[in-house]
């Protein structure tokens, strides 16, 4: 993954000879970064003023064995059933509350301050794109757009092994636009659908679809938070990500090929069910494409943060909910004069009560966990000790194997 490739080169230089304690806690902290958090490291990229070495002090061992808890708790979240962004919340605010004490002892305030403010104006500027992408997300579902798709497919009559291409397909190609955890729940609850009672199929079709979405996601700015976090960090612009496509699309291909002979080469029952979208579904995708379109004219052509052209898009969405409310058309029997259904009452802000509250949060959690860890200067020794030393190929080697 890329936790450790992508940070700016503007850390300060450090002796990466700390002594042999600290040398193995940061090993254990770059495994576990490459293994399990590796989407939100760049939180820390940001150049700030430290007047405190803490990576051989108490604190800095401390705010490591914090975060490594935290991050077990995250992972162990369905066995516990204890919310994943209620560890890394709480490690968070200990993190920083540890270096603030750290710097107040010395007298210093102000270079803990700064950090915390650029943390979280990072934290700020995903949180209200993934917010908006995801209030579209939810009016499409509710729309019943994607509930139309499934059916759709379900009375086509494909074979299994059509499906599973076909379901893979749509995955890569959606998850650019809408990301590739959603995109992945919304094409496995169609596999599950075409799949009836073979296991088989269904188990092969889900795992064909993550890989697929996890490969789509990484070619677009849209389609992961680590793609997003280096788009609005400015590290590589709109159209660099491209370049990435067919590697990408190598990356599903060619599991989806071995895959493609252990599926069963039998046809499901096909159904007679028609879901129909609801008024407007056509208009809010239409609105999702320009939003996007809005966010990179915004960040390309007039160099303005692209949440800004996101949440120009969120005001796309209201209006539009404002007309359908108003002027939605109800079909009415022509023999009775009654109508054939209640109008459905369509309100943006219960689509935004919907977003992933509990994922948002985790993200506020896990970077300011990882800003922290960098303030004191753990990942500017792991990055140094790996990018200086090793050079950049071996350790995108290294980390993509971690």
């Amino acid at each position: 993954m890329k936790m450790l490739g992508i940070f700016d080169g503007k850390f300060n230089g450090r002796n990466a000879d700390k002594g042999i304690a600290a040398h193995i806690l940061l090993f254990f902290l770059a495994v576990l970064g490459g293994v399990v958090m590796p989407d939100l490291a760049i939180a820390a990229s940001k150049e700030v003023e430290r007047t405190l070495d803490l990576s051989n002090h108490p604190v800095g061992y401390v705010a490591i064995f914090v975060f490594v808890l935290a991050y077990a708790l995250v992972m162990a979240e369905e066995f516990t059933q204890l919310r994943k962004s209620k560890p890394v919340i709480l490690a968070a605010g200990i993190i920083w509350a540890l270096i603030g004490w750290a710097y107040a002892s010395k007298g210093l305030t102000h270079a803990v301050e700064t950090a915390v403010r650029q943390n979280i104006l990072e934290f700020s500027e995903l949180f209200l794109f993934l917010l908006v992408a995801m209030t579209y997300i939810n009016s499409l579902q509710e729309r019943g757009v994607f509930n139309a798709l499934r059916s759709w497919l379900v009375r086509r009559g494909y074979g299994f092994r059509q499906l599973f291409w076909m379901t893979g397909g749509l995955a890569f190609f959606i998850s650019p636009v809408a990301d590739n955890l959603t995109t992945a729940l919304l094409m496995c609850a169609v596999v599950l659908a075409v799949g009836g009672g073979n296991s088989k199929f269904i188990l092969l079709g889900c795992i064909n679809i993550v890989v697929a979405a996890n490969a789509g996601g990484a070619f677009s700015p849209f389609g992961d938070i680590t793609t997003l976090m280096v788009w609005q960090n400015g590290i590589l612009s709109f159209d660099k990500f491209f370049v990435l496509f067919i590697p990408s699309m190598v990356n599903w291909m060619v599991p989806a090929a071995i895959m493609h002979f252990a599926v069963p080469d039998k046809r499901p029952v096909a159904e007679v069910e028609v879901i129909e979208m609801k008024p407007g579904s056509i208009q809010i995708i239409f609105l999702f494409l320009a939003t996007i379109a809005t966010a990179v004219l915004f960040h390309n052509f007039l160099h303005l943060p692209p949440v800004m052209g996101m949440m120009t898009g969120l005001a796309y969405l209201q209006f539009y909910g404002y007309w359908l409310r108003r002027f939605e058309k109800v079909p009415v029997d022509r023999e009775s004069g009654r109508a054939v259904r209640a109008p459905e009452t369509f309100d943006v802000f219960n689509k935004i009560a919907r977003a992933e509250w509990d994922t948002l949060l985790f993200f506020f959690g896990v970077v300011l966990c990882v800003g922290g860890l960098g303030f004191i200067g753990y990942l500017a020794i792991i990055s140094e000790g790996m990018y200086a030393q090793l050079g950049p190929t071996t350790s995108n080697v290294i980390v993509g194997i971690l």
